[in-house]
């Protein structure tokens, strides 16, 4: 803390805050300092605990806050060996942490490069994408499709394969990694008016291998894809969709990348999302539920048919042409081991399988006020979509000011979420029935306070 400033000015006055503006953090609620967590609570330095609803504010603290058994494991290992170089060193425990998400991944996932987190993770996968293909001789393939609505991240590279927030990326870091082509989202709820939502999602999926064919197979390195959105707005993948996605990458020779950075780690109620549809990748990015936040790492699991090209080649091109100087971080990995030994054993992914069918379950019963559109998740990953014209499914205005005015009264209400294009929800998978009926309480009572806001009743 500095001498010369009380510790919220200081906080806002010596840390730039990732996304954020100024003027929002200034605003009440806007900005927090914190000084512990228990579980699914978070207390700030006015002695105030709220109920933490998007596990540290962005879907990580999957194990919840204060689990000292992640800290001493970090400790010990540090005492013993933190830091090894990732270049041609290794350490133990993430030897092991390699064998252990070998174990838990689906398909044939067996090799992993560590990063330091989400972004990274994605920056990597894509290089080791473009790699693998002109190792294999083709290297006119270097273009990349994703999705509008997507996000994977902040690094340029990712950043241009994002469709989030792309038109404001565009406008101002310009130009953006040439060859990222954007295919539409399939946000059904927001699906072209003039088709069915059957009809929507066999354009969406349709769009894809169309948009292979015209950039030309040839030239097509990757498809990345989150299975469920999570900074989109949270919305569910039509049910052929990924499986179908699998099928045109294998019938194009592109490679598929299933982004796990926000799904992973028990968050949909199965360690990965992409087994609730039985899709096998050839490339996986996790971070933030590896180690629930006690330790920045992210991770890039391979497929043996990646790595085939890798390891038969000869020269300095069979190396993958990629450094990250803390990937494999001795006590990071011990912390991520730690971390998912919790999980396993403490039931969590199955807890947030169990205690998410509850939680949209009671929100659910929210569909009965005009200004909820929609309700929708998988596991301990929910949004609610309020919008002021329930039939024809208008967006509030700017001037409603409906992101920051629910965000802050969910906040006077106990519950600590996120509210951009939906309200989000996310608590730790530790999450019991009375944290859910909270968040539910808390939810109703914002609703009909906007609602009276807005003039709706």
């Amino acid at each position: 803390m500095s001498e010369h400033l009380p510790i919220e000015q200081a906080a806002l006055e010596r840390i730039w805050f990732h996304v954020t503006s100024p003027q929002a953090l200034r605003e009440p609620g806007g900005m927090s300092v914190f000084t512990e967590g228990k579980g699914c609570y978070l207390t700030d330095v006015h002695g105030d605990t709220y109920l933490d609803a998007l596990s540290g504010g962005a879907f990580v603290t999957n194990i919840g806050h204060g689990r000292v058994e992640v800290a001493e494991a970090m400790a010990t290992q540090a005492a013993k060996l933190a830091y090894v170089t990732p270049y041609c060193f290794a350490a133990e425990p993430t030897i092991a942490l390699a064998e252990k998400l070998k174990e838990i991944t689906p398909g044939d996932l067996h090799r992993a490069f560590f990063t330091s987190g989400g972004t990274e993770a994605v920056e990597t996968a894509l290089k080791i994408a473009k790699q693998y293909q002109w190792l294999k001789g083709d290297q006119k393939r270097s273009k990349v499709i994703s999705r509008r609505g997507s996000y994977h991240g902040s690094s340029f590279f990712a950043m241009s394969i994002s469709g989030a927030s792309h038109d404001f990326n565009s406008k101002i870091f310009a130009p953006m990694v040439p060859g990222c082509v954007q295919v539409p989202h399939h946000n059904i709820y927001r699906h072209d008016p003039c088709m069915s939502e059957e009809a929507y999602a066999e354009f969406c999926i349709n769009a894809v291998e169309e948009t292979i064919r015209h950039e030309g197979p040839e030239t097509v390195a990757a498809i990345i894809a989150e299975p469920i959105p999570a900074s989109a707005s949270i919305y569910l993948p039509p049910d052929d969709y990924l499986r179908r996605l699998r099928e045109i990458a294998d019938k194009y020779g592109v490679v598929l990348i299933i982004d796990e950075v926000i799904n992973g780690f028990g968050r949909t109620g199965k360690m990965f999302a992409s087994e609730h549809w039985n899709v096998k990748p050839d490339i996986m990015t996790m971070a933030k539920g590896l180690t629930s936040g006690y330790a920045p790492m992210g991770a890039v699991m391979v497929s043996e048919k990646i790595t085939l090209p890798f390891d038969s080649a000869e020269g300095r091109e069979s190396g993958l042409n990629h450094v990250i100087s803390f990937g494999g971080h001795a006590a990071s990995a011990a912390a991520a081991l730690k971390n998912i030994e919790i999980m396993e054993t403490e039931g969590m992914v199955e807890n947030s399988a169990t205690m998410g069918q509850y939680f949209l379950n009671g929100l659910e019963e929210l569909k009965k006020y005009p200004i909820v559109g929609d309700i929708r998740g998988k596991g301990l990953l929910t949004a609610v979509e309020l919008v002021q014209d329930k039939k024809t499914r208008a967006m509030f205005p700017p001037e409603a000011q409906m992101m920051a005015k629910v965000t802050r009264r969910l906040r006077e209400n106990g519950v600590l979420a996120r509210t951009y294009q939906v309200v989000e929800f996310g608590p730790p998978l530790c999450a019991g029935k009375s944290e859910i009926e909270k968040i539910v309480e808390a939810m109703e009572e914002t609703i009909i306070w906007f609602s009276k806001e807005v003039g709706i009743q």
